[in-house]
């Protein structure tokens, strides 16, 4: 899927639009045992009710697509026979109006999610979407197709806090707890996902809020395939591969260089508004390295150690290699941070056979906020 068809289902998560007969859900404590399940109409329920709802729903397709949000990709096998891919599909034939089916998708829920000692409320929805048909002018015109697909979100449920509410018979205020309280979800998915404008019934849609911690245990239970890569493990990956296959040649020089030319395709892309997730080989990373003077033995060892740790011809997401908009330098003494953009500005230099890190400064240097001067002798070294 990419931005611009996930774009397209979220907005259908209004009362007015989506075709969203009845919530379903499932009130699990702590200690995994049901409180309570849930099956009501939307259309019978006050409007602010329904669209909280939908709002909660909707969130479980937000985010950035190869971050927070993972294609989860069905092998043929599976399609043609496996239980995980059969349970999927029963929910979405049947709308989710067979209660047995989806208790079935409740207890494998509730057997293997690890949401350590907090509440959670499972979610579920059907839509069915007439696709609206594209015009040469991208219009769109007469639908030619629906979409049916299931839309699952797992929400922690929190106590409130405690309030001052006022009391009008009283004309008093009192300390007062607004109860349990529906957060954000967690994880999420979307099945089958909507690629081409079309159901893709080998792939899925998968959503965490952490980008970094994916719940493989849903995952592999729910899906039953490979867990992906979070983002903070395709970052350790990417740096494990650049020092281990760059050795004495991965110098601040080098980091530097990938670092700013990552950050640049980043916004190109982003202000390209291009709706396809941003991708990069280990080929056009080498072609970095390269530019940068890394001689072409040690960038085959690189291409050589991501093939290792990604998966040969695996695409890269720079979004998760490295932190766009932070650039810090730290040694045993001193952590310095610099805005991303300015990182060039950075250089090394040996002086006196000591080694140093220097930073150009100009105008505003601040000491914990306070504006200083900085004066210099004519040797170089600052006036007392």
């Amino acid at each position: 899927m990419n931005q611009k068809e996930l774009g397209e289902l979220r907005r259908r998560f209004r009362p007015e639009k989506c075709a969203v007969s009845r919530i379903y859900g499932c009130y699990v404590n702590s200690v995994r045992e049901v409180v309570s399940y849930l099956d009501e109409s939307l259309g019978r329920m006050p409007q602010e009710e329904a669209e909280k709802y939908l709002s909660l729903l909707k969130k479980a397709m937000s985010g950035t697509l190869g971050r927070n949000l993972i294609d989860i990709v069905f092998s043929t096998e599976q399609v043609m026979d496996s239980e995980e891919h059969r349970l999927l599909s029963a929910l979405r034939e049947s709308g989710l109006r067979d209660s047995g089916i989806r208790q079935e998708f409740y207890q494998k829920v509730i057997d293997t999610l690890d949401m350590g000692e907090s509440n959670y409320l499972i979610l579920l929805a059907h839509d069915a979407y007439d696709i609206p048909s594209r015009g040469g002018d991208d219009q769109p015109g007469d639908s030619d197709s629906v979409f049916q697909y299931i839309l699952c979100c797992v929400c922690p449920v929190k106590d409130g806090k405690p309030e001052l509410g006022y009391f009008p018979g009283e004309n008093e205020f009192h300390s007062c707890t607004a109860g349990q309280i529906v957060s954000a979800p967690e994880l999420g998915f979307l099945f089958p996902a909507f690629d081409n404008r079309a159901a893709n019934i080998y792939n899925a849609l998968f959503y965490s809020r952490s980008a970094d911690e994916l719940h493989h245990e849903f995952i592999d239970a729910v899906f039953h395939t490979e867990p992906p890569m979070s983002a903070a493990e395709q970052k350790e990956a990417f740096e494990s591969a650049l020092s281990g296959g760059l050795e004495e040649t991965c110098s601040m020089a080098v980091v530097q260089s990938v670092h700013e030319q990552l950050r640049e395709r980043i916004e190109e892309h982003r202000e390209s508004k291009d709706p396809e997730p941003l991708a990069l080989t280990a080929g056009e990373v080498g072609g970095i390295l390269r530019s940068s003077g890394v001689p072409e033995e040690r960038v085959a060892a690189f291409q050589e150690q991501c093939g290792e740790r990604f998966g040969e011809s695996a695409a890269l997401n720079p979004a998760n290699l490295i932190d766009s908009k932070r650039y810090e330098i730290k040694t045993a003494e001193a952590t310095v941070s610099v805005d991303p953009a300015y990182s060039y500005l950075v250089e090394t230099r040996v002086i006196d056979g000591r080694k140093y890190i220097l930073i150009p400064a100009g105008e505003g240097v601040e000491v914990n906020g306070f504006p200083v001067g900085i004066s210099t002798a004519a040797d170089g070294a600052e006036q007392a």
